[in-house]
């Protein structure tokens, strides 16, 4: 395609005329969308001018000299996302940028900044500032703006998830459940009215009353990860806001653009300017929420390195901190369950969004004959289309990053190198027109025993791996030997069975023949043991617990008070 001639102006760099533009093309290099800027100068260097033809790293090589020419130059190639500061999307001023990623063509298709100090300042104050006025607002108030917010949601979901899919890679109709489960507790926060109610106990002796009431906390911060980026999000500045506190939110600097459509949608529902913020970056932002003193609780999703540390830093600085951390999900098949429904769930449980869940089904343990079903576990999961998640019939779309794909590489290795049988291997799968991509096929390891690697870490990709059980004690004491306990499932018609097994596992959520056992919002996220640190729990009514803290009031009026002449010295009772 051609750029537009009256771009000429906007390469004029104001420290010294470096060039003038005589002509930009971009050409495409093949069907992956990988584009070479081939752009034409007629450079002036020392008095001398050539013709040259440049590519886009030549290019950044030429501007290196100039920081203000560098930044220009990014900015130019790839469109840079910004801040969102007191009402206002604002551009970072910040020299530290990063590349955001297709995951199935790895080019870069936009930048990121790491906020400065002063702008992630700036997005705390205006917490701060709006904080007052927002929970000083009414209770009806906040609900009808969540209630506006929830129908943009709906008018906006597939836009939604094609930003969704460009930059975190999973299927289109993946993305769309991804802001639908987000979608869903935001309807639920539209339920305020009644989460918000206090307790009261009348006549708790004569002419005394006692009462309790919820009230915000102040700004509250999340932090969130790549694998969710509508869903996360939604899980924690709606119902903190909605409870009348302010938010600061840093998203995933991999995947931020939904996160900043977000934020756009809550403005044009008439959220005030200052109740939500968004600032970018990495380990500076992350240490910034957990010091900064005005920031009173932090909201965490991702892995267990970081959550632990947020959690201690967070709470050694006088916060309240829920870290949702990693997990090792795993699911029993009884030699009595359902075989074709049981099947079909393992595969979309174990595979969907390519295994970056951290509700994903990623470990089965085959009790008694149903060790039986594996080959045909095998032939049903070869089936699933490895593809770029926006093209037609994709099952499961690429990895985030070379880097996750070379780990999930390993980590098959090490079961292989342990003994255990590689039934399914998905590394060397291959997607026409997206050879440079993060894919990695769906995999299954066979014969794996807890004292191997692949069944210890969290591998976070497309594999399956299979251990067996001869009876289902034996299925509980592995589960509960793991010190992960996000969530589990059983696969079984037996009603006695179910009970046993949801009576004697220690995982905070199960599923009975239900393989991902994500609540509704009107529960709440109840991972446990390894998978969980802090006291209350995502969404439902923990997270309002989370997000208000409780004031209680005890009255007293004697109708003998107007005419008492002497002070009562001894010690109230109450009950006498």
């Amino acid at each position: 395609m051609n750029i537009a001639p009256d771009l000429a102006h906007r390469l004029k760099i104001q420290e010294g005329t470096i060039w003038n533009t005589v002509c930009l093309k971009v050409k495409p290099l093949h069907r992956s969308s990988q584009y070479l800027l081939s752009l034409y100068y007629l450079i002036t260097l020392n008095g001398k001018t050539a013709h040259v033809r440049l590519t886009s790293f030549v290019l950044r090589l030429l501007l290196a000299s100039s920081h203000q020419a560098r930044v220009f130059s990014d900015s130019f190639l790839f469109p840079t996302t910004k801040l969102f500061i007191d009402g206002k999307f604002v551009e970072s001023k910040s020299s530290e940028w990063l590349d955001i990623h297709n995951p199935a063509t790895n080019e870069v298709i936009g930048r990121v900044p790491k906020a400065t100090q002063e702008e992630m300042l700036a997005a705390v104050d205006s917490c701060s500032r709006a904080y007052h006025a927002w929970s000083d607002t009414s209770i009806l108030t906040r609900q009808q703006v969540f209630l506006r917010y929830q129908q943009l949601i709906k008018d906006n979901i597939k836009e939604l998830a094609k930003e969704i899919t460009r930059e975190q890679g999973k299927t289109l109709a993946d993305a769309e459940g991804d802001v639908f489960r987000g979608l869903q507790v935001v309807e639920h926060t539209c339920s305020i009215t009644s989460l918000m109610l206090g307790e009261t106990l009348p006549s708790i002796t004569k002419d005394m009353d006692t009462y309790t009431y919820r009230l915000p906390i102040g700004v509250c911060a999340g932090i969130t990860p790549f694998n969710f980026p509508a869903m996360i999000p939604l899980w924690m500045f709606p119902m903190g806001m909605v409870c009348g506190n302010t938010y600061l939110l840093k998203p995933s600097e991999r995947v931020p653009s939904c996160a900043m459509m977000l934020a756009k949608l809550l403005q044009d529902a008439g959220a005030p300017d200052g109740t939500l913020n968004i600032i970018h970056g990495q380990h500076d932002a992350v240490n910034f929420i957990c010091d900064h003193p005005a920031i009173k609780a932090i909201s965490f999703v991702g892995s267990n390195q970081a959550g632990e540390y947020i959690y201690e830093r967070g709470s050694k600085n006088g916060k309240r901190v829920q870290s949702n951390m990693g997990a090792k999900n795993h699911g029993v098949v009884m030699p009595d369950a359902n075989k074709e429904n049981t099947l079909n769930q393992l595969v979309g449980a174990a595979f969907g969004a390519a295994g970056q869940r951290c509700m994903a089904l990623s470990t089965a343990i085959l009790v008694g004959d149903a060790r039986g079903w594996l080959p045909d576990l095998v032939e049903r999961t070869k089936k699933l289309r490895v593809n770029a998640g926006d093209q037609p019939g994709a099952d499961l779309g690429p990895l985030i990053s070379p880097q996750a794909k070379g780990r999930v590489h390993q980590l098959i290795q090490s079961g292989v190198d342990e003994g255990a049988t590689l039934l399914l291997d998905g590394r060397n799968v291959k997607v026409k027109g997206y050879e440079n991509g993060n894919f990695v096929g769906p995999t299954i390891i066979s014969n794996v025993t807890s004292e191997m690697k692949c069944y210890k870490e969290e591998i976070f990709g497309p594999v399956l791996v299979v251990l067996e059980a001869d009876d289902l004690d034996e299925a509980i004491k592995i589960i509960n030997k793991n010190p992960y306990g996000n969530g589990t499932a059983i696969f079984t018609t037996n009603g006695a069975v179910a009970r046993k097994y949801t009576n004697e596992v220690d995982v905070g959520q199960i599923g009975v023949n239900v393989p991902i056992p994500v609540p509704l919002p009107m529960f709440s996220f109840t991972g446990s043991r390894a998978s969980f640190r802090g006291d209350t729990n995502f969404y439902g009514k923990q997270g309002i617990q989370f997000y208000t803290q409780i004031k209680t009031v005890t009255s007293q009026w004697k109708a003998e008070d107007a005419t008492l002449k002497s002070p009562a010295v001894t010690m109230p009772t109450m009950g006498r």
